[in-house]
């Protein structure tokens, strides 16, 4: 790794061992290990590939790339806005769901100021905080599942922002209802709350919040992402819905242009595409089940998912175990950056490919 240049912030140069990973792209394990056939369980990416209505409108936008997008995403914000019940000026848009992460961070927190987190959780919650320059309070999960009565215990008159995925990743879990209301009864004025609902098209639970009827009544923003159920992980576009003031704020630092014109006319068909995001759900929810049952009955701990993966204990040979299921042309999460020793996490495919999972964790666990 290249040694970060002496000229930049302090809190720059902190973040030198703190980059995060991405998954082993197929073509690199195909050409390490000689393999003709690879899948990937280890980005929570759409099996099923690109919503076919998505595919069809890039088609017609590639003779329009000489041409600026629309900076304001108008047609994409206004579908959302009449699917969401919720005003235009609710509703900001970035390259992918993370930049709205990002933007939060810029908006809201001076260097200093407190950001609560869960630990562990998404990774780029605490490293971009590092990087604003704020002090990260890290908050440990209550059995993998997120401990809000805790994280509410550390707010301070300090704190700015709080970060609340849900459902988790890695973990799967999710926070219901109930338990975010109390959270967020009484905060302090100042503290904005970001519920990450990246994963959020894949969940059942009947306790599971509809977070996007508090934003009018409390200062939360909800983001999204048109990544994971919708398939459009290469085009880089998510939403956040909150209430105008904290949409503006959002947009003051917003670069314009953030969003390309691809990835904005892929977005608005792919919300009209209801048929590939049922197949996507049924798909979940079928591989979810399946695999829940095999992990069972090879003795492994399987922690519950309301997401498109699951967290699999294998125990202390876990790194070597994904190891060799890269060797076997399977490529899952190995799960230590996230200080979860001993798990991996692995995204539901389609039914060969979890099939070709199990089949290859057997070759490995024995």
């Amino acid at each position: 790794m290249t040694t970060i240049d002496t000229r930049a912030r302090q809190a720059v140069k902190a973040m030198a061992t703190l980059t995060y990973k991405p998954g082993k792209p197929i073509k690199d394990v195909q050409r390490r290990y000689k393999l003709s056939s690879v899948i990937k369980l280890a980005s929570n990416e759409n099996a099923l590939g690109p919503s076919p209505k998505a595919v069809a409108a890039l088609r017609k936008t590639t003779g329009q790339l000489h041409r600026y997008p629309d900076a304001a995403c108008a047609e994409l914000k206004a579908k959302l806005a009449k699917r969401l019940k919720v005003n235009a000026s609710q509703i900001a848009v970035g390259n992918g769901s993370d930049e709205l992460l990002v933007l939060a961070l810029r908006a809201f927190v001076e260097p200093g100021d407190e950001v609560v987190v869960a630990e562990p959780t998404f990774l780029i919650y605490a490293l971009q905080a590092r990087a604003s320059g704020a002090k990260v309070m890290r908050v440990p999960l209550n059995n993998l599942r997120y401990d809000l009565p805790l994280m509410r215990a550390v707010v301070s008159k300090h704190t700015k922002l709080v970060f609340i995925a849900n459902p988790d990743n890695p973990t799967g879990s999710y926070v219901t209802k109930r338990e975010l209301e109390e959270f967020l009864r009484g905060l302090p004025e100042q503290v904005v709350v970001v519920v990450d609902e990246a994963y959020y098209e894949f969940v059942d639970a009947k306790d599971y919040p509809q977070t996007v009827s508090y934003v009018n009544r409390a200062p939360v923003i909800v983001t999204r992402s048109f990544s994971k159920a919708y398939g459009l992980a290469g085009l880089r576009i998510g939403y956040c819905i909150a209430r105008p003031s904290l949409i503006a704020a959002l947009e003051a630092v917003r670069e314009p242009f953030n969003v390309n014109r691809l990835a904005q006319d892929a977005a608005v068909a792919a919300l009209d595409d209801r048929a590939f995001l049922e197949r996507t759900r049924r798909m979940i929810r079928q591989g979810r089940a399946y695999l829940g049952l095999e992990l069972a009955q090879l003795g492994l701990r399987v922690v519950p998912s309301v997401a498109n993966f699951l967290l699999v204990e294998l125990g202390p040979k876990a790194s070597q175990a994904a190891q060799a299921l890269l060797r076997r042309g399977v490529i899952v999460r190995e799960m230590s950056a996230w200080k979860l020793d001993g798990f991996v996490r692995v995204t539901i495919g389609t039914m060969p490919e979890n099939r070709r999972f199990i089949q290859a964790l057997k070759e490995v666990v024995g």
